[in-house]
């Protein structure tokens, strides 16, 4: 029999978090600190809504592009939060997620031996994605010493004339890290000198805690080389909905939209009626959560220093990602030794990259009685490697 299997595809190496997550599921009394999912439940006026919708029988397709009236609220929302302007029937697509959205943005726009540049460390699906587009994924290492933000020369060094794309992952998970105003600027002036595309993920855009977000669309003669991509899985609580957004040139969206149709028809309707809600009431709740998800983060790198543990100060996304190296050894030796000896799960930084080596991702995306616990087991775990150093 013929080999049933695509070599590409092969290939690809699996997810690197999901080793930790199988195993914490089997383990007694293990607390996981490895998922990048909020603890909190939706609100409960986005819930009712979709109860409502099902009672009153809406449980028809859409349209490939989504309903026209969250489309419409997307666009109130970007000009409410990001100050840039999208047209709702032109320039917005409703997708399965985030995650469709980067697949079918890169699919797109690539061709064959295109180069697109992913810095890292940054989100598992990037490069995959960029395989099984086509496109030859050019990796740019993030730098500890940057606070992993990526820089003009770094983004300058690793353009060729083969370069269309740069996928811009801030705030960034796993690191945390986030780019501000100045930082962008010298990003977008770059990207228009060497006319390279940007596709900007901006999923943990409501979690920021250091000023406002700033998207890199909203920036002069940005918008029509952008690819803006959110969601409402971090921000509403709303990871099991499955719905995210697209938003960018009319010519990019409609053959985006082309994909998603044959692909996948259209995003859940019971989701997109609750979105709905969702954009026009939620500022309160989404506040609420980024406050408590602040504490946490204070919490964590208090901890930290009272530990003796390095670690730069994230302003984005629910992530710490703290650096081992004085322990002489790998993330991958470190997470499981966590987890065998003291029953606390993390992610190996090199799960989201090879520059990830040396580091964890911790999540703050849980309550503090349980950050409270893990990071005392974490202490306890510490103290043993560092006593048995001195020995």
């Amino acid at each position: 029999m013929r080999n049933p299997l695509s070599d590409q595809v092969v290939a690809l190496k699996p997810s690197g978090i999901r080793k930790f997550f199988d195993i914490v599921s089997e383990m007694k009394d293990a607390i996981s600190l490895g998922v990048g999912e909020p603890d909190f439940d939706t609100p409960w006026f986005i819930r009712d809504e979709a109860i409502q919708s099902l009672e009153k029988g809406r449980t028809f397709y859409t349209s490939n592009s989504g309903l026209k009236e969250l489309r419409e609220e997307i666009c109130n929302y970007l000009k409410r939060k990001c100050d840039v302007e999208y047209e709702p029937l032109k320039e917005v697509v409703i997708t399965v997620g985030g995650s469709e959205a980067i697949d079918i943005g890169l699919r797109a726009m690539i061709n064959p031996g295109d180069e697109v540049l992913i810095p890292q460390p940054s989100y598992v699906s990037y490069e995959p994605c960029a395989i099984m587009a086509g496109a030859k994924p050019v990796i740019i290492n993030l730098k500890h010493e940057n606070q992993f933000r990526l820089t003009a020369e770094e983004l300058l060094e690793a353009i060729t004339d083969k370069t269309k794309l740069l996928i811009l992952p801030f705030p960034n998970n796993p690191t945390g890290a986030i780019m501000e105003r100045k930082d962008l600027e010298a990003i977008a002036k770059v990207c228009i000198e060497k006319d390279i595309f940007v596709m900007s993920d901006e999923i943990y855009s409501e979690l920021t805690y250091k000023d406002e977000h700033v998207s890199i669309a909203s920036l002069p003669g940005m918008k029509e080389r952008t690819i803006l991509i959110n969601g409402f899985s971090k921000a509403f609580a709303m990871t099991g909905w499955r719905l995210g957004y697209a938003c960018g040139p009319k010519e990019i969206i409609a053959q985006m939209t082309k994909i998603h149709q044959f692909a996948i028809m259209c995003a859940p309707t019971t989701s997109q009626y609750a979105a709905i809600e969702a954009l026009k009431n939620g500022d309160e709740d989404v506040q609420a959560m980024r406050e408590a998800y602040n504490q946490r983060r204070r919490f964590l790198m208090d901890a930290f220093r009272e530990m003796k543990l390095e670690c730069f100060e994230p302003f984005g996304a629910f992530y710490v990602f703290p650096c081992i190296k004085e322990f002489g050894m790998t993330s991958e030796e470190f997470a499981t030794r966590l987890l065998e000896e003291e029953k606390v799960a993390v992610v190996p930084g090199t799960a989201f990259g090879d520059c990830g080596e040396g580091f964890l991702r911790i999540s703050y995306a849980y309550s503090i009685d349980n950050l409270k616990v893990a990071i005392g087991r974490m202490k306890a775990f510490i103290e043993r490697l560092r006593e048995k150093k001195e020995c």
